[in-house]
C-alpha cells in the first residue's frame, strides 16, 4: 500500500510558476514510476509527466515539456513538479500517482497502469 498526499496547489496568474509536492508513505517505492496527471473539467485524466524512482529517469507530456519539470527529494521520499511560465490551459486539478507493479507493460503515459492516486489539488491560471 501507498499513501499519496499532494499540496501546493493554488490560484496563480497566466506566466506565473506554481511547485506541487507529492507526499508518499508506505512500502517501498524501489522500481516504482511517480507520476503526475491532471484533469480539467469535462476533460479525461491526462499525463503530464513521470520520473522512475530507482534512477531519476524522466518523461513529460508534449504540452508541458520545457515548462514544467519533475523532481524527487531522495532525503524525504517526496517528489515535485515545478510549473513556470503557466497557461490558462494548464488549469485542471493534479493528481499525483504511484505505479509500483513492476510487471506492467503498460504505458507509464497511461493512467490506467498506476496503482495508487492521491485526492488531487486543483492548479487554476486565470489569463
Amino acid at each position: 500500500q501507498v499513501q499519496l498526499v499532494e499540496s501546493g496547489g493554488g490560484l496563480v496568474q497566466a506566466g506565473d510558476s506554481l511547485r506541487l509536492t507529492c507526499t508518499a508513505s508506505g512500502q517501498s517505492l524501489s522500481g516504482a514510476y511517480m507520476g503526475w496527471f491532471r484533469q480539467a473539467p469535462g476533460k479525461e485524466r491526462e499525463f503530464v509527466a513521470t520520473i522512475y524512482w530507482d534512477n531519476d529517469h524522466t518523461m513529460y507530456a508534449g504540452s508541458v515539456k520545457g515548462r514544467f519539470t519533475i523532481s524527487r527529494d531522495h532525503a524525504n521520499g517526496a517528489m515535485s513538479l515545478q510549473m513556470d511560465t503557466l497557461k490558462p490551459e494548464d488549469t485542471a486539478v493534479y493528481y499525483c500517482a504511484a505505479r509500483v507493479d513492476i510487471t506492467s507493460v503498460q504505458s507509464v503515459r497511461e493512467p490506467r497502469s498506476y496503482d495508487y492516486w492521491g485526492q488531487g489539488t486543483q492548479v487554476t491560471v486565470s489569463s
